[in-house]
């Protein structure tokens, strides 16, 4: 691979870090503070103004950063530059879990450069856990990491976005008793409430695989590449490009045939 593409990649994914963390004492101020609570798409979509000010912090740096890049962010849309860079930006990844004050959420950047997903950064605020990936690898705290876990998923934990009411509604008893199956297949599975930062804990071997359906290209941008930098599978389907609204992702240890079974079993 040229220098000159790792060498930018990192410069990017630094960038995509400093960002992360100029939001995150906002973020921890407000936490378990009171906060009003919005509603975009139904009651199972919150959004607060903390997302809506992270999100302005943070683009500004970015196009401060890199002149003319592109900018896709969940509560502002797209902001359309000539530059060559789009960065994918999820200021508060688990936006309701922010709201009734379980610590699991995340800030969540990452960026593209002709189509493929070149530097990323996942800052967990609460943790103090800064996880970054560019062309060279991925890090924890500044330090290489490499997913690994047990081979046997009755020894594995899963982390799973399903299923989310919506999902409910759609897949009815069939999708539920495919559910069932995976809660039999794997040792523990759990519903955490951040794709992006569940992602992040396959990378760095705290869970053994991650599955989700119909997410946002914010959600996973980063935790994709961090998860392949880390030498674990990420599976994206549903559509073309990267940018899929399906998704599962495992360690390089993990035999995951009854999550393929699962998977199978939606034909998603």
């Amino acid at each position: 691979m040229p220098s000159e593409a790792v060498a930018l990649s990192q410069e990017l994914s630094a960038t995509a870090a400093e960002a992360a963390r100029l939001v995150a004492d906002d973020l921890r101020t407000a936490f378990r503070g009171g906060m009003d609570v919005e509603f975009k798409r139904d009651k199972h979509d919150p959004v607060t103004v903390h997302d809506r000010r992270a999100e302005e912090a943070i683009s500004e740096l970015l196009t401060k950063r890199f002149p003319d890049s592109t900018v896709v962010g969940e509560e502002d849309g797209a902001h359309e530059g000539s530059g060559e860079v789009t960065w994918y930006v999820d200021p508060i990844d688990g936006t309701a879990n922010f709201a009734r004050g379980l610590a699991f959420f995340c800030t969540s950047i990452g960026a593209v450069l002709d189509g493929r997903i070149v530097a990323g950064a996942i800052l967990d605020p609460m943790a103090g856990n800064l996880f970054t990936a560019d062309l060279s690898g991925a890090s924890l705290n500044g330090n290489l990491i490499r997913s690994s876990g047990p081979g046997e998923e009755a020894e594995a934990t899963i982390l799973s976005g399903y299923p989310s009411a919506r999902d409910v509604v759609q897949d009815g008893p069939a999708g539920l008793a495919a559910y069932g199956g995976l809660v039999t297949a794997y040792g523990t599975l759990r519903r955490p409430g951040s794709a992006a930062l569940s992602l992040a804990h396959v990378a760095a071997g705290w869970a053994d695989a991650a599955v989700g359906f119909s997410v946002n290209a914010w959600d996973i941008c980063a935790g994709q590449l961090l998860v392949q930098q880390a030498g674990g599978t990420y599976l994206p389907f549903g559509a073309s490009g990267w940018n899929q609204p399906h998704y599962a992702a495992y360690t390089p240890d993990l035999d995951p045939a009854g999550l393929k079974h699962f998977l199978a079993a939606f034909q998603k």
